[in-house]
């Protein structure tokens, strides 16, 4: 990322049409506060496949730019596609011949689904549940958060074991007779681990609940990393138990945005999908998705783009991908003052500070200065990497300046307590998380409202509690958070 936008806001529609051309002009000039995203200093966000495979993508979505999945039957050809999609990411994960699902915008829509058809599957077979549950791992994607809070339910948080996977006995704990609907993650995003879906499913059963996998990451690449030889716990539909699955096609497998499936293990749980109205003026409506108007682009390009890799191409990214992962972990390990939260073996590397002397977001700092984009993540404080086959290149450098960031923050320990270090590190230790939601809607509110936009780039410092606390009595509170930190751990540790 670099510089600010230039071109003025737009505050209305110009009274006459504008030249194509400067307007493509203008849409570059645009670009010039975004992630680089094509030089592989971007490790989230855009999967990129490759130049000869984005230029295919292209040109399948452009065929359907101006078509319309909301009738299936005027577009029969996107239906086609879809299921075609849903059966072939269905074989990939284990599924039979009863396996069905939806082509969706994402994961977020895909979870949200899953949300929505476990609550009204409960609505039709248990009447009598007025408020329905869902039991998670804390490191469960927050699309289900948003889920909850759209369809009216509650979540119930299982905690984590040591090494990040979903602790199975707090699950059992924690499951009651509102309980709706049961999740794990392959892998979770925030570490890259594989929840233990084989000992949910077994709970799953035994209760009678609906299991959903969270494979939005996972879903793509997992079945070639299997096909690599490399050990994988089981967590598809080869688990007895589990009843549906998410994968996002725009992720590992280097489709256009935005694409995603979820499955059913059958149609007995797809018709808790579909919404039907029937007494509206304009008719009987039926949608198994949440958007009303499906855009073609997305479903074609992913019709065409996963047939032209086919298993042979996506065994080859898979192979990049983990040999550029290794990579980065082997490294990571011979930097002094670094730790590893993910394990071997998976697609994510999330790294934090093993030493009192290296803050992980003061690392970041420098990091992004030197022009990476990077994910910054609390409870622990960690960087996150999503690596991709197109890292591989890259990887020697990002060492290198990942190691030049530590020594140079080791070396001026003021760092922690200055810029984005400063923000990160208050807001993730703030144990009154209202008062963090409130800086973080004004910081929304500010990119969103009236004058959205006029000051491009990086949002500037909260203005807020968080804000008002840097300013004026930073280092203070940082001691005495970091203490406040240091008790609440002992304490879990403790129980």
């Amino acid at each position: 990322m670099s510089g600010a936008i230039e071109l003025p806001l737009v505050r209305s529609l110009p009274a006459n049409g504008r030249d194509h051309a400067t307007l493509l002009q203008e849409l570059e000039a645009l670009r010039v506060a975004d992630a680089e995203w094509r030089d592989g200093r971007v490790f989230s966000l855009v999967y990129d496949p490759g130049h000869a495979h984005e230029t295919f993508l292209r040109e399948a979505h452009g065929r359907y730019f101006s078509e319309n999945g909301l009738n299936p039957m005027a577009f029969k050809s996107l239906h086609r596609m879809e299921t075609d999609v849903v059966r072939m990411v269905g074989a990939l994960v284990n599924g039979d011949a009863e396996t069905c699902g939806t082509f969706t915008s994402g994961g977020t829509e895909s979870l949200l689904l899953a949300v929505k058809t476990a609550r009204d599957r409960a609505r039709r077979l248990h009447p009598w549940n007025r408020r329905p549950e869902i039991v998670l791992p804390e490191s469960a994607h927050v699309a289900f958060d948003k889920a909850a809070d759209a369809f009216g339910l509650r979540i119930r948080r299982a905690r984590l074991d040591a090494d990040k996977r979903v602790d199975v006995k707090h699950v059992k704990r924690l499951i009651n007779r509102h309980t709706v609907l049961l999740v794990a993650s392959a892998p979770q995003y925030p570490h890259g681990v594989i929840d233990p879906v084989e000992a949910i499913g077994k709970l799953a059963l035994k209760h009678k609940i609906p299991f959903h996998v969270d494979g939005c990451v996972g879903g793509l690449i997992l079945p070639f990393i299997e096909r690599l030889g490399r050990p994988l716990p089981l967590w598809d539909f080869r688990v007895p138990g589990v009843t549906s699955i998410s994968a996002d096609l725009h992720k590992y497998g280097y489709t256009t945005k935005g694409a995603s499936v979820l499955l059913h293990k059958s149609k007995d749980y797809l018709q808790d999908q579909i919404f039907i109205a029937t007494d509206w003026p304009g008719g009987v409506y039926a949608s198994p998705t949440l958007p009303g108007t499906k855009p073609g682009g997305p479903v074609a390009a992913a019709w065409a783009g996963i047939q032209a890799l086919g298993i042979d191409g996506y065994v080859a990214l898979a192979k990049q991908t983990l040999a550029a992962a290794d990579a980065l972990r082997e490294g990571i390990r011979q930097i002094d003052g670094l730790r590893l939260l993910s394990p071997d073996n998976m697609p994510i590397v999330t790294w934090t500070s093993a030493s009192d002397d290296v803050d992980t977001y003061a690392v970041a700092d420098q990091l992004e200065a030197r022009g990476w984009h990077l994910d910054r993540q609390q409870d622990p404080p960690s960087i996150h990497l999503t690596v991709m086959a197109g890292h591989e290149r890259v990887v020697p450098e990002y060492l290198r300046d990942l190691k030049a960031a530590v020594q140079f923050v080791r070396e001026n320990p003021g760092t922690k307590s200055q810029g984005n270090a400063a923000m990160y590190g208050m807001m993730a230790k703030v144990p009154f998380r209202s008062m963090v939601k409130s800086t973080v809607r004004g910081i929304m509110l500010e990119m969103y409202g009236p004058e959205g936009g006029k000051n491009q780039g990086d949002p500037a410092p909260p203005d807020g509690f968080v804000g008002k606390m840097l300013a004026e009595h930073g280092e203070k509170i940082g001691r005495a958070l970091d203490t406040y930190q240091r008790l609440r751990a002992r304490l879990k540790r403790g129980k």
